[in-house]
């Protein structure tokens, strides 16, 4: 019978075997656990504060402050060449807070006059609180001086004075803070108003058409 042998290992494949080695697992940096942590309880306060101001839409339902004029005044208009206006206006701004619930503070108010589409002045207000269901009449005096008015603005502007009926556009720009509680949030509102006024020196308020949007 024939035997068969086993061949011998070869010792350059026992030398090419190394032992592998397991290495221990890393530990996290404690670092990243806080913020891992800090992460997950900031998102948990800012679904309750959504949750929070979602009730508050829904059960008390806010209303935004309203901007309108009760009073005008047309002091003066002089076209200093075809082309360049000069004018003098005041107007007796109010704003009402319907909320019974809510107060109201307006940080930031900018008022501009316009005659058809072209801007002749521009005011700003100092930041106020209003209180729940309170009103407040603010009077603005509108300035403009040497203001360039394309011709057929200045054309049309003059037709009015002679007609004794003046047009204005009154824009307002507000950032509102509406507060219940420790609760608040803030929102950008605008205020339209087109007025018509009797002609100068002694123009006077004839009709108005105001209106507020978020």
């Amino acid at each position: 019978m024939n035997h068969q042998q086993t061949p011998a290992p070869d010792p350059t494949l026992r030398k090419s075997r190394k032992p592998v080695l397991l290495r221990p697992p890393r530990r996290t940096n404690p670092i990243i656990w806080c913020g891992a942590v800090f992460c997950i309880i900031f998102s948990i306060m800012l679904i309750l504060a959504g949750i929070v101001i979602l009730i508050i839409f829904l059960v008390i339902k806010p209303k935004h402050p309203l901007f309108d004029t009760t009073a005008a005044s047309l002091n003066s208009i002089y076209l200093d060449s075809p082309e360049y206006f000069n004018g003098d206006f005041t107007f007796l701004a109010n704003f009402s807070n319907p909320n019974r619930k809510i107060e109201i503070r307006f940080e930031y108010l900018d008022i501009e006059l316009y005659f058809g589409d072209r801007l002749i002045a521009t005011q700003a207000l100092q930041p106020f609180t209003q209180g729940r269901g309170e009103a407040r009449l603010e009077s603005v005096h509108m300035l403009s001086s040497e203001v360039y008015l394309p011709l057929n603005l200045s054309m049309e502007l003059r037709n009015q004075v002679q007609r004794n009926r003046v047009q204005y556009n009154i824009r307002g720009m507000f950032r509102v803070r509406a507060s219940l509680g420790i609760t608040h949030f803030t929102y950008w509102l605008y205020g339209r108003c087109q007025v018509e006024m009797t002609s100068p020196p002694s123009g006077v308020l004839v009709a108005r058409n105001c209106k507020t949007k978020r």
